[in-house]
């Protein structure tokens, strides 16, 4: 899809794709291993799990949409009835490594392991084969996709090098198809906050949510005016409070308004991409 403007399913002007990162408890594991005997910081990601995440269900099946969750092979395993759930109510599972480890510090071998492991992992909780990945926080190198598409991953959706699908050359005549995204798309960095470990590190506060309506108005509304691929990242601790269940709605229904836009998971977006390239 190297076209200026992508040519989109049924006439449809743009595409629009919401996914969430399951991240749970491994977000802050991650920041510092010590937070395993911290509950109190533990439980910013429990609470996505055990509340925020069912909101978010039950906002996207009133208006008929599918995600894409992507989750670490931990997490599908401590939180399996969840996950199975997700499934169940039709969205795609993608899967997001073994852990929350930054895959720029392994070899292709420990990377390759790891994914294999997340994609065992939701095989056994859900029964479904995982066709995409995006990587927990940290950085990817160009062995992870290599290392993703030798285990049969069909897309990433990790890189922001565009706003429309588009295929990643992986050396030796291999490509891997991408989704790309951005932080301005994405509710972490707007709503994480912990003192202790500290985070942002320079313990900037919580954003403004009208701001952030705004943004995500303003960045659909010029993916809809280019014709472009509008993916949104929903972290179920941060979107999933109760105060913050209203920007999501009038975000969707803002999308929903424009009667020309393709909703669809990233495998649907990523497959459709790859037979508009053959």
């Amino acid at each position: 899809m190297e076209l200026e403007r992508p040519v989109w399913p049924q006439g449809n002007r743009c595409a629009a794709a919401v996914t969430l990162n399951l991240n749970a408890e491994l977000f802050w594991l991650d920041l510092d291993p010590d937070c395993a005997d911290k509950p109190k910081t533990l439980s910013l990601g429990q609470y996505g799990m055990n509340r925020g995440i069912g909101r978010i269900l039950d906002i996207l099946e009133e208006r008929k949409l599918r995600a894409t969750a992507f989750v670490p092979g931990w997490v599908a395993e401590h939180y399996a009835d969840t996950l199975r759930s997700i499934a169940e109510r039709g969205h795609e599972i993608g899967v997001m490594g073994s852990r929350d480890e930054n895959m720029a510090l392994y070899t292709k071998e420990e990377q390759k392991h790891s994914l294999k492991k997340s994609i065992e992992a939701v095989e056994r909780v859900c029964g479904t084969t995982p066709r995409g990945f995006r990587t927990p926080q940290g950085e990817l190198t160009l062995e992870t996709l290599q290392a993703a598409k030798e285990l049969g991953l069909a897309y990433s959706s990790n890189l922001s090098c565009d706003d429309r699908p588009c295929e990643i050359d992986l050396g030796n005549g291999e490509t891997m198809t991408e989704i790309p995204i951005h932080w301005v798309n994405y509710d972490l960095p707007y709503f994480a906050f912990n003192y202790h470990p500290a985070f942002p590190a320079g313990q900037g506060r919580i954003a403004n949510y009208t701001g952030v309506l705004d943004n995500w108005i303003d960045e659909f509304d010029g993916a809809a005016e280019y014709g472009l691929c509008y993916v949104l990242q929903l972290d179920p601790a941060m979107i999933g409070a109760p105060g913050r269940m209203g920007l999501l709605e009038e975000l969707l229904d803002h999308m929903q308004s424009e009667k020309d836009v393709w909703f669809a998971t990233c495998g649907e977006i990523a497959e459709y991409s790859k037979k508009q390239d053959e």
